[in-house]
């Protein structure tokens, strides 16, 4: 399908609509997305703990390739909150592995990028949050009352630091969400433009025409930038939700 603007390539379309009364239950491509993305998780974790799964000593590249990302968020978790955060490291492992698949589905052609949407980041986010103060909740009670008092503050302080912390907390998945969305969808939308202007230059006739593989390298430059982009804002989202999980269990 010809693309006409930057930004075409983020609409959602309905592949199977599905009408129910007021209820609207149609397939869109976004939908297509997370499926496709949830079930590599789902599989590639069933062939990975598996009691017959082939796991070797001395690892195969692709099982050190799953041991690195492991171990690589074990250490940031344990670093960010302690030995007594390591009971969160399968929900942590797997806030990264979802938002890492989202945005690297997101570069393949023709496909879709549904953590340009920002209701999907925030609704991520949203349910990062509330899992984490039910944790919170669970572990001092109503002591997490303390997260807006910071300590030592005297009473008259307390007055004008209460609201302003509470502001601030309940806007964290709100910046986490929009730091998501706004980075995966300026990227894209950049590379839409390139591979627009290049596009444009190869019908083009005359010199123009000879000097069109100049934006394609570019294209190709700003392809595996965006590659890079895309793991920095899964482990930035993630080492966020380690640092609030901190604060939950640490109440700082």
């Amino acid at each position: 399908m010809l693309v006409f603007t930057p930004l075409e390539q983020f609409q959602i379309i309905a592949v199977c609509a599905f009408r129910l009364g007021a209820f609207d239950f149609s397939i869109s491509n976004a939908t297509l997305i997370i499926l496709i993305g949830l079930f590599g998780l789902v599989i590639t974790f069933y062939v990975l703990c598996a009691e017959d799964a082939n796991l070797f000593f001395v690892p195969s590249r692709i099982q050190h390739f799953f041991e690195l990302i492991f171990e690589t968020i074990l250490t940031m978790l344990v670093d960010s909150v302690g030995l007594r955060a390591q009971k969160y490291f399968p929900f942590i492992l797997c806030i990264f592995l979802f938002v890492l698949v989202a945005n690297v589905i997101g570069l393949v052609p023709c496909s879709f990028t549904i953590t340009s949407h920002l209701i999907v980041t925030f609704a991520l986010s949203l349910g990062v949050f509330t899992g984490i103060n039910v944790i919170c909740f669970k572990e001092h009670g109503f002591q997490t009352l303390s997260l807006f008092l910071p300590s030592g503050s005297s009473l008259g302080l307390a007055f004008l630091l209460v609201p302003i912390e509470f502001v601030s907390y309940i806007f964290r998945p709100l910046s986490l969400a929009v730091r998501l969305f706004a980075n995966m969808m300026a990227g894209h939308t950049l590379l839409k433009v390139i591979a627009g202007f290049s596009w444009s230059m190869l019908l083009s006739a005359g010199l123009i025409f000879c000097f069109h593989f100049l934006p394609l390298i570019i294209l190709v430059i700003l392809t595996g930038l965006e590659l890079c982009v895309a793991c920095i804002q899964a482990y930035v989202f993630t080492i966020l939700s380690c640092i609030y999980l901190n604060d939950a269990l640490n109440l700082h």
